[in-house]
């Protein structure tokens, strides 16, 4: 049995991410994954065994890393208002890298949730950051700095108004007729609008 190789282990997972988050395509074949990692398809078996295996591995990793920035900025000291600029940054700056993983977050969660929901309900401290988060919102309303309604929904809206806009990509696409590179640059000019509909 040759011996594992984490170069290339590495290069078929930044293969499969870039195939899976980046460029949409959730039903790439491990062939095709291969092919474009410059490998054979056993080898690619000999590290990742199958297609869900290697889906799983990608998808946890992205995953992770965008819910730790995200309580990392929630937990943190800054703001009210600084707060939430960034995590309208950590937000853009992960879905402009990886624009399909709020559509694999949506699909996954709601055809597997037994697989993903530990990853958000056990993160060590996340629901105290959440409660504290909610807190921060309540206050803000009764400053009078933001809209008044039930603070998870002003919390839903902050994620709404930036993950459904990559989700419905394709819809929009078509629906205006904008080339990719059209619809990236609406994208980009989205974070004034946002700061703007949730602060008064």
């Amino acid at each position: 049995m040759p011996v594992k190789d984490c170069k290339t282990e590495q290069h078929i997972k930044e293969t499969a991410r870039r195939i899976f988050l980046k460029e949409g395509k959730m039903l790439a074949t491990t062939q095709e994954i291969a092919d474009a990692a410059g490998v054979n398809r056993t080898l690619l078996h000999y590290y990742f065994r199958s297609r869900d295996m290697l889906f799983n591995v990608v998808f946890t990793e992205a995953l992770t890393k965008l819910r730790e920035r995200l309580h990392e900025v929630i937990g943190s000291q800054l703001g009210f208002r600084q707060k939430v600029e960034k995590l309208l940054d950590v937000f853009f700056e992960d879905l402009t890298e990886l624009p399909y993983l709020e559509t694999f977050i949506t699909l996954q969660l709601n055809q597997e949730p037994h697989k993903y929901e530990e990853m958000f309900v056990h993160l060590p401290g996340g629901k105290e950051r959440i409660r504290n988060f909610l807190k921060e919102i309540h206050h803000e309303m009764e400053k009078g700095t933001i809209p008044v309604m039930k603070p998870i929904n002003y919390m839903m809206n902050i994620f709404a108004l930036i993950a459904y806009p990559y989700v419905a990509k394709p819809v929009f696409k078509n629906m205006f007729d904008l080339s990719d590179t059209a619809y990236n640059k609406l994208l980009l000019d989205r974070k004034e609008m946002i700061l703007s509909l949730l602060f008064n």
